[in-house]
């Protein structure tokens, strides 16, 4: 039996995406996978009064069961208005590949879905996404679609190499699907290791500098598109302070590399309404263990390790909404 969105509390995107475009911002979209990270995200937004889309992908939905997040999302707005805040979520499936499993998510009470067709040719991706739209309108859910390949590896998202948004086909594309939102490529990438060290440049902290994002194309998308909302995927920092956590406390992770915080800045005051940001919490929660369990070898109590990590990524989500998406206060 299929579930509205409306009935658990969620919002679509339409008119989040209207008010980012005025004010000139772009909406979080954070991805969770565990009570821990849907508390942190919560609590975030809350404090920092910033609107919110909860992200699942095809990978959390396998791991954590499609009906037990889609209640932990509707838990977690009880949770929000017992502690007296009160700022728009919305439920969306991040990474969609199939129009079977947008429906799915569009029954069960997502109030968004992405349909990603970027691995078809262009034909083949105007007509699976305008199958979706087809069906998602019919429910006032919003659909995200994408042109445009971003590199790199996240849960079942997997592509070598970054091939470029062509601004001559957004128009033609946005027309013909009827999407609502456009996810484009323009230097962004996928997972901790977005760029080789033979990209970058080195900076004189010695940290490593990626090459600049393509806001040339950006722009050329807005001219052709002019007023329509634009998602940036891929579009974590890397914050070098977890990175350092996580080698010293016994990981290795050579060379991980992300996007600067003032790029996404100058990209949120743009077209680009929503801004995607999975890897930087998963290092977050990430040093956060391993730096308890180097510290207190004998811990074994969750609540011990996880606690701290999910205090650690609600510090992290109130800074990005604040200084680097500029949602903060928006709610």
């Amino acid at each position: 039996m299929a579930v509205s969105y409306k009935d658990l509390g969620f919002v679509n995107t339409r008119d989040m995406f209207k008010k980012a475009f005025a004010g000139k911002y772009a909406i979080p979209a954070y991805n969770f996978n565990n009570m821990e990270q849907l508390q942190a995200i919560m609590n975030a937004c809350g404090k920092s009064k910033s609107p919110v889309i909860l992200q699942v992908s095809a990978g959390a939905r396998k791991y954590a069961n499609a009906t037990l997040l889609r209640y932990m999302g509707q838990g977690a707005i009880a949770m929000a208005k017992d502690m007296g805040y009160n700022f728009p979520v919305a439920l969306h499936l991040d990474h969609g590949d199939t129009y079977e499993q947008c429906v799915s998510c569009i029954d069960s009470g997502f109030s968004s879905v992405m349909i990603d067709g970027s691995h078809h040719d262009y034909e083949k991706n105007i007509e699976i996404t305008s199958k979706v739209v087809e069906y998602a309108h019919k429910h006032d859910v919003t659909v995200e679609g994408e042109l445009g390949v971003l590199s790199g590896i996240e849960d079942d998202v997997v592509a070598a190499k970054s091939i470029y948004t062509q601004p001559e086909q957004v128009e033609d594309f946005v027309k013909k699907t009827g999407v609502d939102s456009l996810a484009i490529s323009i230097g962004t990438s996928h997972g901790a290791y977005k760029f080789k060290p033979e990209q970058c440049t080195k900076g004189a902290d010695g940290i490593l500098v990626p090459p600049p994002l393509r806001f040339d194309i950006l722009e050329e998308i807005e001219k052709r598109i002019p007023g329509f909302p634009i998602v940036l995927h891929g579009a974590s920092s890397v914050l070098p302070q977890y990175v350092e956590m996580i080698n010293k406390f016994g990981g290795k992770l050579d060379a991980a590399v992300g996007i600067p915080a003032s790029e996404l800045r100058k990209a949120a005051t743009s077209a680009v309404c929503k801004i995607n940001i999975d890897s930087d919490g998963r290092l977050v929660m990430t040093a956060m263990i391993r730096k308890v369990f180097a510290e207190v070898p004998k811990e074994f109590d969750p609540r011990k390790y996880l606690g701290p990590a999910r205090d650690e990524l609600e510090k992290m989500i109130m800074d990005k909404n604040q200084n680097v998406l500029g949602s903060a206060g928006n709610a």
